[in-house]
């Protein structure tokens, strides 16, 4: 697993920069409801795409959380005193605060399922009623867009993906959320290299693959006999999904 307080420096340039940053930003932007006044970005990293989300929208406060101390400080930058570190488990916000909430390219990232749906049961109770929360789901098939690198990668030892769209959304309904739409964006300059995923490799990028077993080495061996060495493949498709809380129903007179 990557440690992002050290990963916070290199972060957005390695993962595509504001052109990646403008295509998320704009796929939630689509997803949320036109009167949504408040949004709440957990996960928020860097801020990058947090930063696009306040500018996206006249009229749309938008507060982000992050548990890595790195990325927070470079996050409070882009959005001066609208940054909290917390984990995103223990939301520190007051039940239904929010009319919008995101995380995007979180869920995978967890530990257990047990976790992510911690998280999902936590972005739940602070969405007021009639609020949407969008969420990124099954980011590690989207990074197989059928390349040679994915077919030497295929081999690879499984990993159970945390951010199934099928688990996202039971764990969504167990907190009365419904489904409320979805949307693809791309991974903007994240098409991957061979010569860039054997750095990643090394480095710890697939998590079933530790750095330094000569498992992984033998995947870069691998890696290292395609072609192109350099030659980015295709980019990524992310798939966002929205979950609507109910408005509650009118009290009886």
């Amino acid at each position: 697993m990557l440690d992002y307080d050290e990963e916070a420096e290199r972060y957005d340039a390695s993962r595509g920069g504001e052109p990646r940053a403008a295509a998320a930003a704009r796929a939630v932007l689509g997803l949320l409801p036109g009167r949504a006044r408040s949004l709440l970005d957990v996960g928020c990293g860097t801020g990058i795409v947090t930063r696009r989300l306040a500018a996206g929208r006249a009229g749309l406060r938008v507060t982000g959380v992050d548990l890595a101390s790195a990325m927070v400080r470079r996050a409070s930058l882009r959005l001066p005193g609208a940054v909290v570190r917390a984990d995103s488990r223990r939301l520190p916000f007051r039940d239904g605060e929010f009319d919008a909430v995101s995380s995007v390219w979180l869920l995978h990232l967890a530990e257990s399922g047990d976790d992510v749906r911690g998280i999902v049961a936590e972005c739940a109770r602070v969405l007021r009623p009639g609020g949407v929360y969008v969420t990124t789901v099954d980011k590690a098939a989207a990074h197989n867009v059928g390349s040679d690198i994915d077919a030497v990668l295929a081999s690879r030892p499984p990993r159970a993906a945390r951010d199934a769209s099928a688990l996202v959304g039971s764990y969504a309904a167990a907190c009365g959320l419904v489904p409320a739409g979805q949307a693809r964006f791309p991974g903007r300059g994240q098409g991957r290299s061979p010569r860039r995923t054997i750095t990643d490799l090394r480095r710890g990028w697939f998590v079933t693959l530790p750095p330094g077993e000569p498992l992984a080495e033998r995947f870069a061996e691998r890696l290292a006999a395609l072609p192109d060495q350099d030659r980015p493949r295709p980019d990524p498709w992310f798939t966002l999904r929205a979950f609507r809380r109910p408005q509650a129903p009118p009290a009886d007179t």
